[in-house]
């Protein structure tokens, strides 16, 4: 057996020993992302699973090649790391696995205004990828609320959006082309043209891979101008399906919103305090169109237009001007550090079954703990759909009797989902957390994904037992002390 000392040597002559860290209190600062179990069990003093093996941090898609081809004739598992933004355990380590950080590969190699494209290293900070393009008057418009804590590469990874994916679309319509590394070394790569029919999408076949798959090394993106004019409007309305019922006529009639942000009661009456508007209509929307000035006029008229039928009134703009001002931040945290058992789950479902999930849920919430908080938004809308933000928070408790209830939520909130013919997810990907609702959610595709990471990763070496896809034998199992408790 070759020993450790001699594997770091090894990855050493392909990054420099300088990119080898080894120390347990580097790799420890890799052994989670924010998956917000992960930092309960982290108050604790413990880990989720294990810490990585070693980690490594390639400057080039060669260097990731090489580390690639190396870790396969040695049997090493590896996963492939961004900056740790994402929130389902995409990146936690069962059995000491090797991580390769990206964020060296960092830097924009090209922008083609002709053609409307940018392709960046899948290692930049996604907040100075947009500064620089906002710096020449474009965006690429993918502003999640981790943006300034994700990587491009992140982003395409677990298949994200933004919270401005009604207009510019989720990260999988943004994406035109890309290169990834396989899990035998081989350079992929997806030229960035406009259509094919050529087959299945195999560029969505990496998209949202979570490092399963492949390593993505490089992206080609959509570049839009920055938009020359924008109008906001603020709504009250009676009640939360005359909001629901707003946004599907604003989507089915064709507009292209930059924003539209749903509320429901409680999460209105947090953020309208002193706005008389809502004194009587409860339920706040959030729209805001742009483009053109003649475009931003005519959709600015005919919002108007159709939320007068709904009786909704205009107020003041502070509500969301005071929203954007700290869009980036995270709420979660601040109630996580003080002791709260506070998460997030997005999901998606169709508008006729939209009011049914909602009611559903908020109905059963009370029964696993009636202290729970549960509130709820709707931040990201389509024609034929709407993505449901949740927020459920339980108080400070041991942990030992929180993590059951925790559990119970997931389950209520997910298995609710898929009963009213929903989505587990919408931009949080499904990295460890939500494995076990992907075979609900994909049904025979579960099979047929399972069947081409064997094809693909026979050794199973590429992010092991992520996106309810099969661990290696001996790993930690993750869910001891969720089902233990359960």
């Amino acid at each position: 057996m070759v020993s450790s000392e001699t594997r770091f040597a090894e990855f050493a002559d392909i990054v420099g020993a300088e990119n080898v860290l080894t120390t347990e209190e580097d790799r420890r600062r890799y052994a989670h992302d924010k998956l917000p179990y992960a930092n309960y069990r982290a108050r604790a003093g413990a880990l989720v699973g294990t810490l990585p093996g070693v980690v490594l941090r390639p400057g080039s898609a060669d260097e990731v090649q090489r580390i690639v081809r190396h870790a396969a004739k040695a049997g090493l598992p590896v996963i492939p790391y961004g900056s740790g933004s994402g929130v389902l355990g995409g990146t936690i380590p069962l059995e000491g696995e090797v991580m390769i950080d990206m964020q060296r590969m960092d830097r924009i190699t090209s922008v083609d205004y002709e053609n409307a494209l940018v392709t960046v290293q899948a290692g930049m900070n996604g907040e100075l990828f947009e500064a620089e393009l906002n710096a020449k008057g474009y965006t690429v418009g993918h502003l999640p609320q981790s943006l300034t804590i994700s990587t491009t590469g992140g982003w395409a990874a677990c298949r994200g959006g933004g919270q401005e994916s009604s207009r510019y679309g989720k990260i999988e319509d943004i994406v035109v082309g890309l290169k990834a590394v396989l899990p035998d070394g081989r350079l992929l790569e997806i030229r960035p043209l406009p259509k094919r029919a050529t087959g299945p999408s195999i560029r969505d076949l990496i998209v949202g891979n979570e490092g399963t798959l492949a390593i993505i090394t490089e992206l080609t993106l959509r570049l839009w101008k920055q938009p020359e004019a924008e109008e906001v409007m603020v709504f009250a309305l009676p009640k939360r399906a005359a909001a629901l019922g707003l946004a599907r006529r604003i989507m089915q009639a064709g507009l292209h919103p930059r924003i539209v942000r749903l509320y429901d009661e409680r999460e209105t009456a947090s953020r309208t305090e002193g706005v008389a508007a809502f004194a009587d209509r409860p339920v706040m929307a959030n729209i805001v169109v742009c483009g053109e000035p003649g475009l931003v006029a005519a959709e600015a008229a005919l919002v108007r237009s159709f939320a007068a039928e709904v009786e909704a009134v205009e107020t003041e703009t502070r509500p969301f001007d005071e929203w954007r001002a700290t869009r980036y931040k995270s709420i979660s945290k601040l109630w996580q550090d003080k002791g709260y058992y506070n998460d997030t789950i997005e999901v998606t479902v169709n508008w006729s079954r939209a009011a049914a999930l909602y009611e559903a849920i908020e109905k059963q919430v009370p029964g696993i703990c009636p202290d729970a908080h549960f509130s709820a938004h709707w931040s990201h809308v389509y024609p034929e759909g709407v993505c449901q933000y949740m927020t459920i928070r339980l108080p400070q408790m041991p942990q030992d009797e929180a993590l059951p209830l925790h559990a119970r939520l997931w389950e209520l909130l997910e298995g609710e989902t898929l009963a009213h013919g929903g989505s587990i997810a919408h931009h949080h990907g499904s990295g460890l957390f939500r494995g076990p609702w992907m075979d609900g959610e994909l049904g025979v595709g579960m099979d047929l994904l399972r069947a081409v990471k064997q094809a693909i990763d026979p050794q199973n070496l590429f992010n092991p037992g992520k996106l309810g896809l099969p661990p290696r034998a001996g790993s930690i199992d993750p869910y001891r002390d969720r089902v233990d408790h359960a």
